[in-house]
């Protein structure tokens, strides 16, 4: 449940707010130092149960410096940094384009080191934004409300498998609200540039009246309580995760193109512990990058060969490309596209 932060409960959060914050929280956990130290500060749109072990790995390196973990949805991270310049040492994104923007608009830091040196062109961009993991967007389905059904292998097959069985997947189809989810609203735009059948399954989806959700979590308790039947565009990250725990979550190998999502760090020029938080993202990419692997590692790792031989896989590069569609007359004319095709009387 988010909570939004109004003047009658700023006291409580003096500490590690600043004092007129209007950007809502989902979650918030302290990690504390085992002897006294420096504090870092990290806003996240990353749930604290999955990246609290990388904290946790940071802090047997670091013992005397605390964590304050804030998570937020990727737009409310763009808001308190980009409107608020709220005091976090560390932004961590999923939303490629807006931790670009953020870079591009003089609201980070430079760091450089011998790690972030690893890093390829495509996942770092001017020693501001840096990529730690590589993580596909997934179409997840209810294996029971599939049952009888081929299991689709493409775009093109899944249009077909719900347009030919309407009256079971009705209501059943969720996928994000893009114009709430910066993710959202990144992947759509990219799927849109890989290929016209993103509006025609749009199209199939909005006439089974989809539902629209904040988040990817959501998606997946959706298919956990049979409220969904199909989720799309939904991290692969999470989808692993919860089908690990439940037989009944399936995710599609689509073969016509997968979307690689690389989640980044910035350090926001209103960071007070810059240097701690430039060890952080060192830290961040010697988890991702090292070949002998961090079991305390959550996420899907950065592939050396940027996305392995598989064409079907295509890596979003960090770079200028993707402030394309936040030009506002451009991302005026996208939404408004979507919203024809998937909200429909």
């Amino acid at each position: 449940m988010r909570i939004l932060l109004l003047p009658t409960i700023l006291i409580s959060f003096a500490l590690w707010l600043m004092p007129a914050v209007a950007y809502e929280i989902e979650q918030h956990k302290l990690f504390p130092a085992s002897a006294g130290g420096e504090g870092l500060r990290i806003i996240s749109n990353s749930d604290s149960d999955i990246f609290s072990p990388l904290i946790e790995a940071f802090q047997r390196k670091y013992p005397t410096v605390s964590v304050d973990y804030t998570v937020v949805s990727s737009t409310e991270l763009m808001r308190a940094v980009y409107e608020e310049n709220a005091a976090f040492d560390i932004a961590i994104s999923s939303a490629m384009d807006l931790q670009v923007k953020l870079a591009n608009d003089g609201y980070t830091r430079p760091h450089n080191s011998e790690f972030s040196e690893l890093l390829p062109d495509w996942a770092r961009w001017r020693n501001h934004v840096f990529a730690f993991t590589q993580e596909p967007a997934s179409v997840v389905y209810s294996k029971s409300a599939f049952e009888g059904l081929e299991i689709p292998t493409s775009r093109q097959s899944l249009i077909s498998i719900l347009r030919n069985n309407g009256s079971r997947f009705k209501n059943k189809v969720g996928t994000y609200d893009i114009r709430q989810s910066g993710l959202g609203f990144l992947f759509a735009t990219q799927d849109a540039r890989n290929s016209d059948t993103f509006w025609r399954l749009n199209e199939v989806m909005g006439s089974l009246n989809a539902k629209l959700y904040c988040c990817s979590a959501d998606m997946i308790s959706g298919i956990t309580t049979g409220e969904l039947a199909v989720a799309y565009n939904v991290l692969g990250s999470y989808a692993q995760a919860r089908a690990a725990k439940d037989p009944n979550i399936g995710i599609l190998a689509l073969e016509d193109f997968t979307t690689l999502m690389l989640r980044s760090a910035i350090i926001p020029t209103t960071a007070e512990n810059p240097d701690i938080a430039g060890a952080f993202i060192d830290h961040l990419i010697t988890a991702s990058w090292s070949e002998e692997g961090a079991d305390y590692y959550p996420y899907p790792k950065l592939n050396r060969e940027r996305a392995s031989q598989r064409l079907s896989l295509r890596t979003i590069r960090l770079g200028p490309g993707l402030l394309v569609y936040l030009d506002n007359l451009k991302r005026s004319q996208f939404l408004q596209e979507w919203q024809n095709a998937i909200i429909q009387p």
